[in-house]
């Protein structure tokens, strides 16, 4: 089975990656643990001295710790008795994430959601609806657990 991972570094992520580690997948499943590193749009800054290099420097930071995050989910997933590689994508985290779904010919994608409302999903969008939306293939969304009094 072919397991597409799509993460970043929040608490949302995290119960995903907390789901794919627990699960008795099949023999010889291999999971791809994706990062989508969101590029910022250069046109405002380019005209001052030196923007160029410093968005250039984030883009770089960015790219070093989605890298280094991953490397660790994918360490973490080893350590399961799984087998987990590491991938890095730079553009829009939903297209992205289809986009190696289908170029991996992945036959689960699992991804953590914020959980938003309608009028929150409207304004911000929502990467996890725009991907069960698209994808070739079943997608899993992990909700973060939340304690609610009353």
């Amino acid at each position: 089975m072919k397991i597409l991972l799509a993460i970043d570094d929040s608490e949302y992520s995290k119960a995903a990656i907390k789901e794919v580690a627990k699960r008795p997948w099949p023999a010889r499943s291999t999971v791809r643990v994706l990062s989508v590193v969101e590029a910022f749009p250069q046109m405002a800054i380019e005209p001052w001295y030196g923007g160029r290099e410093s968005l250039n420097q984030i883009d770089a930071e960015l790219k070093r710790r989605a890298n280094s995050f991953t490397k660790k989910i994918v360490e973490r997933l080893k350590k399961n008795d799984l087998r987990a590689l590491p991938v890095i994508r730079t553009g829009s985290p939903a297209s992205e994430i289809v986009d190696e779904a289908e170029k991996w010919r992945a036959d689960l994608i699992v991804l953590g959601s914020h959980g938003y409302g309608a009028i929150k999903r409207l304004l911000l969008g929502s990467v996890a609806l725009s991907v069960v939306s698209n994808a070739p293939c079943s997608v899993e969304v992990i909700r973060k657990k939340t304690n609610k009094s009353g």
